[in-house]
This record gives structure tokens, sequence and C-alpha cells, in this order.
């Protein structure tokens, strides 16, 4: 290599870096993982003792199986049913929607057909860290939610006081949201709902010159939008990352990526986020979302994430 390549590359200064961090939730009012293993976990959701799939859980469960017994709903996944069909309710029927809360936040969970149930509750590390950053900034704070999805972390964003922008191509789930919206009594705070492809919207709005202090990401390894237009994780995240950083006002918060279900280190994140934000100062914190088991204390890894903090 020309000595100048190695020249002008030095002169770029890259972020500071804190890694591997693990960020991790235990139990609340309103959730736990109870118990893993054999590729299932047992969690409280509410009042709701549930069983689901999860591949990680390799090992054996803590528990006696009388436990795995006395659950609410256990995910099926009946390919020959849709929607609640695709659950069973050893104990009793029960409702498509039941009142969650987090952190005095209420909103609704729901029985779907791809077993998830409109909370992840490793995000409280983010959600806490968000809530922060907007109460420290002590001025108006704008947020983009992509990839937004039922809209808990936007819900928080406002409640905390600022205007939030909540951006996914699904038209149910943002009709969730706002359902979340009522049900959190936050009708009269400042959110936008937008239904569209989130790599559309971020151009657009680039060409409209707006700009926002606090960006989160949730991509999917692959989705499509809501025309059609298709997402890939590992061909369109570097470009998205891109335009976010170019979407940051002049006085910047943070930026917070997190990716389930993909084949790839967190250091992967990580370099891409260094990249992205070469010369713009702060530190980038990558690692891992986990949740700590109640019955034998052991962690379960749910996705990787990395966030750039001015």
């Amino acid at each position: 290599m020309p000595a100048q390549y190695f020249q002008s590359h030095h002169k770029n200064k890259y972020p500071q870096e804190k890694l591997p961090l693990i960020l991790e939730t235990g139990m609340s009012a309103d959730y736990a993982l109870i118990d893993s293993g054999n590729g299932q976990k047992l969690e409280r959701y509410g009042a709701y003792r549930i069983i689901r799939p999860e591949g990680q859980a390799l090992w054996k469960p803590a528990l006696p199986q009388k436990y795995w017994v006395d659950v609410d709903a256990i995910f099926t996944g009946n390919r020959e049913e849709e929607g609640v069909g695709r659950w069973h309710f050893p104990q009793k029927p029960l409702d498509e929607t039941w009142p969650l809360a987090w952190n005095g936040l209420s909103f609704l969970g729901r029985f779907t057909s791809f077993r998830h149930v409109g909370l992840f509750p490793e995000q409280e590390a983010h959600w806490r860290f968000i809530e922060e950053q907007i109460v420290k900034a002590t001025r108006p704070v704008k947020l983009l939610n992509l990839f937004g999805y039922t809209g808990i972390a936007s819900l928080i964003g406002a409640r905390a006081g600022a205007h939030v922008t909540h951006v996914d191509a699904s038209k149910k789930a943002i009709a969730w949201a706002k359902a979340n919206q009522e049900t959190a009594k936050l009708t009269d705070h400042s959110i936008r709902w937008i239904c569209d492809d989130a790599v559309k919207f971020v151009e657009r709005e680039l060409r409209r010159q707006k700009n926002y202090d606090i960006i989160l990401l949730d991509p999917p390894a692959y989705g499509r939008g809501p025309h059609g237009e298709i997402w890939q994780l590992f061909d369109h995240l570097p470009a998205m990352i891109t335009n976010c950083r170019k979407l940051l006002s002049d006085k910047p918060l943070a930026i917070v990526l997190t990716a389930y279900s993909i084949r790839a280190s967190f250091y992967a994140l990580h370099a891409l986020m260094r990249d992205e934000f070469i010369n713009l100062g702060g530190t980038v914190e990558s690692g891992e979302l986990i949740l700590r088991e109640e019955a034998a204390g052991r962690a379960l890894s749910t996705s990787l994430f990395s966030r750039w903090i001015a």
C-alpha cells in the first residue's frame, strides 16, 4: 500500500469504543424468564405463564415438569390455523389481547401467529437508555424509531418528552401501536405514526433536509415493505446506517441498532458503526442483550446491539 494511504487513513478519528457490553434484563412486575431448556422457554407476561420455542435453550430445564404443565398458553405453530389458533390454552380460552405494563406504561400483549406477543423485554436496557438521554438533554428532542413494530420504545420516548416519528411497514403493527398509545393514555403526546418502507422513508427525509437527535433501528434479517420492497439486512444495513448518520441533527444524542436472528457477531455491527461515525466523536458500545433466568440464573442471549453515543 502507498504510504499516503496510511497517512490519510490515520487522520480519520474513530469514536471511542466499549465492548463487549452485556445488557441484562431480569424479573419485573410484568415479565420473568422463569425457566428454559429442551428448545423452549417458560415466561411470565403479566398474569399469564407462556411457553414458546427457543432454539438457543440447548440445556435441560431447571424446574420439575409440573411447573411446565401449569401454564396458560403454549405456542404450537400449527400451520393449519391463523392468529390465536396457533396457540394452545390448557386452562381456558384466552382473549387475543391482554394488559401489560413497563415502568408504569400500559400497553397490550397479543397472541400472534408468529409466536411473538408484542413485547421484547430484553429491550428494557435500550428503553432506559433513551429515556435517560431525552431527560438529560433538557431541550426538545426529536426521536426516529425505524422498524418500530408495536411502538413501546416510541411511547417511552414520547412520555419522556420527545417528539417521536414511528415507522413500520406493517399496517397491523401501526394499528397495534396506536392501540398501545390509547392504552397508555398518551394520545396527547407527539407521535407521528407512519406506515412506510424504512429505507424509502429515510431517503425522503434526507431530501426534505429533516433531522433527528436519536434514531432507533430494530431491523429484521429479512422483510418486505408495504409495496413489496425487499429488505435484506446484510445487503441494506450499511447504506441505512450511512443515511441515518446524515439524518442526525447538529446536536445528536445517539443511534441505537439492534439485530435479531442473524449469523454474525456483534463485532461486525461494532466495526460498521465505528466506520460510519468516523470524525464525529462519541463512543460506540456493542454487545448482546440477554434475559436472566429466574430458576437457575442462566443467561439467554436474545440479540446483538451496537449504539453510538455522542
